[in-house]
């Protein structure tokens, strides 16, 4: 049986122009046949990656998209956020160094480690409520693991596809890892169904920790990078093993060498900050615990449409140049945040801190229930294509491992810069109203920002010299 995403890429080689033809090939190789061949796919392993983050960012969102982590006081776990965030800024921007040095299978394997006790903070706090301090400190050691893994997740997912394969890869693992955020979330909702507590119970957070122990042991069941042959008959590029120092000045020569990353930097600032508000000053704030559970449920299920929508069916349209698909990709990213923002206006202005109460609450039986339910799915679908389109920019840029590995650090760090000063006012009980607007100019800014780079930057086929720091 023939492979039909291999027979694509052979179609779309036939039609390359002559001008491609005077580029150096690269060299090919055959693919392995019987089950290597299918254990080696680069597809299986993309599955894999995203089993991974299905496991232990799937839970996290599931537990964060609660509001306060399924707890009624939502101050500690906004610290811990903020901590969280704060130690990921700064080892996000030497986390690409260190994948490239450790490999992103050990790498990421390490990263996973935070998940496990960051929820189990949560169940100490469920029986010990005086165990706040805990959270903090879980979630400043969960920055430190979530850098590591999402840094080798970004340079995996960005270089086990062709060119013409990049947005449906990352569409396949964004689908895979949201469902984790879904089956943490109907957990959550099934279980808490009946409970009039303004929390969840303990038997969530238990199944919860189960799951993310399991995703650390996924890492060990995939195959190195340099094994893998693409369905193009190319090698991933192998991750080089410089020495520590070569490595650090890697992430200023690859400022220098591709400066145009810059113009991005606003877009990854803003590309975690909407979440304070969405979780906390939105779902956390207005609804019963039933309905901040059905809530979650939704959030993360219009995320594997998201994805798929804008990743397969617009940033893979093969039979239109990439500079078109970056275009197309752009507007409706930049459309979807004016439509979510001005939506979630309307409802803002009707509810303060001061205002709202558990006798306020909003249940999913309420007569206002679904409109506000919709808001939700529509924030899901941002989100989802927020993050497609960033990753699908910055792969727009290279097809080097380790000059992924330094972009994927520079997102993730400056998102985490981000989101830990929003989780910071949100502990230190800033108005909803300042957060959701400044959630909007700076969602609004960094479209405005890429849009330079999209224009300038995107080529219809990334040149060789670009391929390395």
């Amino acid at each position: 049986m023939s492979d039909p995403v291999a027979e694509s890429e052979k179609k779309i080689g036939s039609e390359r122009t002559s001008e491609d033809s005077g580029l150096q090939r690269p060299e090919i190789f055959e693919r392995p046949k019987g089950w290597r061949g299918i254990y080696y796919h680069p597809v299986l392993q993309v599955s894999l990656l995203g089993f991974v983050c299905f496991m232990c960012p799937g839970m996290f969102n599931a537990l964060s998209g609660l509001g306060g982590g399924g707890q009624v006081n939502t101050t500690d776990q906004a610290n811990a956020s903020s901590a969280l965030y704060a130690t990921f800024a700064f080892f996000g921007f030497f986390s690409g160094t260190i994948n490239n040095v450790l490999g992103p299978r050990i790498t990421l394997m390490f990263g996973t480690f935070g998940y496990s006790l960051y929820i189990a903070s949560f169940l100490a706090v469920n029986t010990h409520p005086n165990a706040g301090n805990f959270v903090v400190i879980a979630g400043a050691i969960l920055g430190v693991c979530a850098a590591l893994l999402w840094t080798a997740q970004g340079s995996l997912m960005m270089a086990y596809p062709t060119e013409a394969q990049k947005g449906t890869f990352i569409g396949i693992f964004w689908a895979i890892f949201n469902l984790g955020g879904v089956v943490g979330s109907a957990v959550a909702f099934g279980q808490n169904f009946n409970s009039t507590a303004g929390s969840v119970g303990n038997g969530t957070y238990i199944g919860f920790l189960i799951i993310t122990l399991i995703g650390v042991l996924i890492p060990l069941l995939m195959v190195n990078p340099d094994k893998i042959i693409r369905t193009d008959g190319t090698k991933v590029v192998q991750v080089r093993h410089p020495s520590w120092k070569t490595e650090f000045l890697s992430l200023f020569v690859a400022l220098k060498t591709d400066p145009w990353i810059v113009l991005l930097f606003p877009m990854f600032f803003a590309s975690n900050y909407f979440y304070t508000w969405q979780f906390n000053d939105y779902n956390g704030a207005l609804f019963t615990i039933r309905g901040r559970g059905l809530n979650n449920l939704v959030y993360w299920t219009s995320q594997i449409f998201g994805s798929v929508l804008i990743g397969y069916f617009i940033l893979d349209q093969n039979q239109l140049r990439r500079r078109v698909r970056a275009f197309a990709g752009w507007t409706i990213v930049f459309a979807m945040v004016f439509v979510v923002h001005i939506w979630a206006y309307f409802y803002q202005r009707t509810y303060t801190r001061e205002t709202v109460s558990p006798a306020t609450s909003i249940d999913i039986y309420s007569k206002s229930y679904p409109a506000h339910v919709w808001l939700m799915i529509f924030c899901g679908l941002l989100d989802s294509m927020w993050q497609t389109f960033a990753y699908w920019l910055m792969g727009a840029m290279s097809n080097d491992l380790a000059k992924l590995a330094v972009f994927a650090g520079f997102y993730k760090s400056l998102q985490s810069c981000g989101a830990a000063g929003v989780w910071r006012a949100d502990g230190v009980l800033l108005p909803y109203m300042n957060i959701f607007i400044s959630t909007w100019v700076l969602t609004a800014a960094g479209m405005i920002f890429a849009f330079p780079m999209v224009y300038f930057r995107v080529k219809d086929r990334t040149e060789g010299e670009e391929e390395v720091l």
